[in-house]
């Protein structure tokens, strides 16, 4: 009886040895599959790359934000934020206030007329301007109309005029014609507020100072270094961050920062040297290339915003304002 159901089991082994033996073959042909498949395979793998860093690229904004979402601390935020400072000072080592001026009057002039338009405007309007009133007395005397037509390019032309007027005769009456060295003398100009007065300061007397500007506030949000709207606000804030010393060039790296590639639309951020200190990555454009189109003015081989700039400026000068037409 016990040989009975042997018989049975080795016939079934039969087929089991037949189908191990077809089993080298079904290997070959798969080696032969996949050989064809390998030109294929070797001749799509660059684009394969592309579309992982790509993808990578693209998974990194969400993860960013996330963790921007995360308490951090005070400590983090300011060593975070000194850190962005170093690193924009090496890809910025030619930031320079962007108005051409050659005194603190040009310059307290130039600021006045730099709200609401750009820093190119106004360079393209003052030399005109300067020519045929160099001072605060030259200035204030100036019929309110003619003042007009010569800043009318740089827009709100007839608010600024009275800023420009007001300010020139304050200069001539109750300073002896010469632009005060002090923030609280400076801001009782007509048209003057503590962003003005930064600038001039800053820039034509070496007392550091803190311009928050559009732009510098835009980024001050965006880094992280306060939450506020207020220019005065942002400023308190950042000052608390920086020593006094690095005001000044903060200011102009930050605002450097904003023009060329953070946009306010449109920041490019696949072509950001900070992208990995920044918690706003992933609010513009990651991708590399897309980004690099998107940036501005020498970054983007195209001219800066100053006629006369400094001698270490890596791009090409702004153009002079075209002539006016000649009526017909």
């Amino acid at each position: 009886m016990n040989d009975t159901p042997e018989k049975p089991t080795a016939a079934k082994k039969a087929p089991a040895k037949r189908t191990t033996a077809k089993a080298p073959a079904k290997k070959t042909a798969a080696k032969k599959t996949a050989a064809k498949k390998a030109p294929a395979t070797k001749s799509t793998a660059k684009a394969a790359a592309k579309k992982t860093t790509a993808e990578a690229a693209a998974k990194k904004a969400p993860a960013k934000k996330a963790a921007a979402r995360k308490p951090e601390s005070r400590t983090a935020v300011v060593r975070r934020a000194r850190r962005i400072n170093r690193e924009l000072a090496e890809l910025y080592p030619y930031a320079h206030p962007e108005l051409d001026f050659t005194n603190s009057f040009e310059l307290l002039v130039a600021t006045v007329l730099s709200a609401q338009t750009t820093d190119m405007r106004v360079n393209q309007t003052t030399p005109r301007l300067f020519a045929v009133a160099p001072t605060p007395e030259d200035m204030a005397a100036l019929p309110p109309e003619e003042l007009e037509e010569l800043i009318r390019p740089t827009g709100f032309f007839r608010a600024k005029t009275k800023s420009l007027i007001g300010l020139s005769t304050a200069l001539r009456d109750r300073f002896g014609g010469e632009v005060p060295g002090r923030l609280e003398d400076l801001v009782t100009l007509p048209g003057v507020g503590r962003k003005t007065a930064n600038v001039v300061l800053g820039n034509a007397f070496g007392v550091p100072g803190i311009t928050v500007d559009t732009h510098f506030g835009r980024l001050a949000r965006r880094f992280g270094w306060t939450t506020q709207e207020d220019a005065d606000k942002v400023e308190a804030d950042v000052a608390a961050i920086f020593p006094k010393s690095e005001w000044t060039m903060l200011s102009h790296r930050v605002v450097f920062h904003g023009r060329r590639v953070c946009h306010s639309r449109k920041p490019a951020c696949g072509a950001c040297p900070i992208a990995p200190l920044c918690p706003s990555y992933g609010e513009g454009e990651t991708d590399p290339e897309k980004a690099r189109k998107l940036l501005k003015y020498e970054l983007g081989g195209q001219p800066g915003q100053r006629l006369k700039p400094p001698a270490d400026y890596p791009g090409q000068p702004a153009p002079p304002m075209a002539p006016p037409a000649a009526a017909s």
